[in-house]
C-alpha cells in the first residue's frame, strides 16, 4: 500500500497554470518579442516578421514562455491579444513510451499554436505613429511581474529600425547636423531610464532585427548602432544586431 501510495504521488501529473499554461510555482525563461509598429513596413517585412515569430516559437523548450508586444501607433506597449504562454509541448517533443504525440499535438495546437497565429494576424497589420518611445518601452517591459528581474533567461527580440523619437532623445533634427548633435551623451538617457524605470533591465538579452529605413541605413549600421550599444551596456543589457 505504501509503493502504490507513493508511486500514485510521484506519478500524479503536475499543476499548470490554466491562464499561462506555465508549471504552477514556477518561474520560467520568457521571451518577448516587441514590433516596433510605430513606422510602417512592406508586405515582405511583415512576412519576415511572422516568420521570425514561429522560429521564436520553435526554439522553446517544454515550458518556456513567449510573449508578444507590439509598440503601437500611441506610443503604448500592448500585449497583442493578450498571447503570453508557455510552450505546454508539442508531440514531437514528448516521449513515446510515456504520452500520447498525438494527444499532446493536438493540445499543443488548440492551447499555444492557434491562439499564437490568431495574435500574428494582427500584429503584423502596419500602423503609423508621430513618437516612437523605443527605450522607454523596453524599461516599462522590465517592469512587468511577468518579465522583471525574478525571471531567468530574459530575452526580447525587438523588431524595430531603432529611430527614436521622444522626450528622452530623438534621432531626427537632422538640421542640427551629425547625430552626435541630435542626442544626448549615452550616460544622460541612462541615468533618465533608470531614475524612471529603476534597473530593470539589467540582466535582459536584447536581439535587435533592424528594419532599414530608406536615407537612414548608413547611420543605422554606423553612429546610431554605437550609440545605442553604448546605453543597452549602461543599462547591463547585452545587445546583438541581426537583420530581418
Amino acid at each position: 500500500m505504501g509503493a502504490i501510495s507513493y508511486a500514485a504521488f510521484v506519478l500524479k501529473p503536475p499543476v499548470y497554470d490554466s491562464q499561462t499554461l506555465c508549471l504552477a510555482g514556477t518561474v520560467p525563461p520568457h521571451t518577448v518579442v516587441v514590433i516596433d509598429k510605430t513606422d510602417l513596413y512592406s508586405p515582405e517585412q511583415a512576412e519576415a516578421i511572422g516568420a521570425l515569430i514561429l522560429s521564436q516559437r520553435d526554439q522553446l523548450a517544454v515550458g518556456e514562455r513567449l510573449s508578444l508586444y507590439e509598440l503601437n501607433e500611441s506610443g503604448q506597449l500592448r500585449n497583442t491579444n493578450s498571447f503570453s504562454l508557455c510552450n505546454p509541448g508539442a508531440g514531437e517533443q514528448v516521449n513515446p513510451l510515456y504520452r500520447n504525440p498525438d494527444r499532446v499535438q493536438a493540445r499543443y495546437d488548440a492551447l499555444f499554436a492557434e491562439p499564437l497565429d490568431r495574435a500574428l494576424a494582427d500584429l503584423v497589420l502596419p500602423k503609423d505613429a508621430p513618437n516612437s518611445p523605443i527605450i522607454e518601452a523596453l524599461a516599462r517591459l522590465g517592469q512587468d511581474p511577468g518579465f522583471d528581474r525574478t525571471v531567468p533567461s530574459r530575452q526580447i527580440v525587438l523588431v524595430s529600425d531603432m529611430l527614436q523619437n521622444s522626450e528622452v532623445f530623438t534621432v531626427y533634427r537632422r538640421r542640427l547636423g551629425s547625430l552626435e548633435h541630435r542626442v544626448p551623451d549615452p550616460a544622460i538617457v541612462a541615468d533618465a531610464i533608470r531614475e524612471t524605470y529603476g534597473d530593470s533591465l539589467r540582466g535582459a538579452r536584447l536581439d535587435i532585427r533592424l528594419i532599414p529605413r530608406g536615407n537612414w541605413e548608413a547611420e543605422q549600421h554606423g553612429d546610431l548602432m554605437q550609440y545605442w550599444d553604448t546605453v543597452f551596456a549602461m543599462l547591463g543589457v547585452q545587445a546583438s544586431w541581426n537583420a530581418l
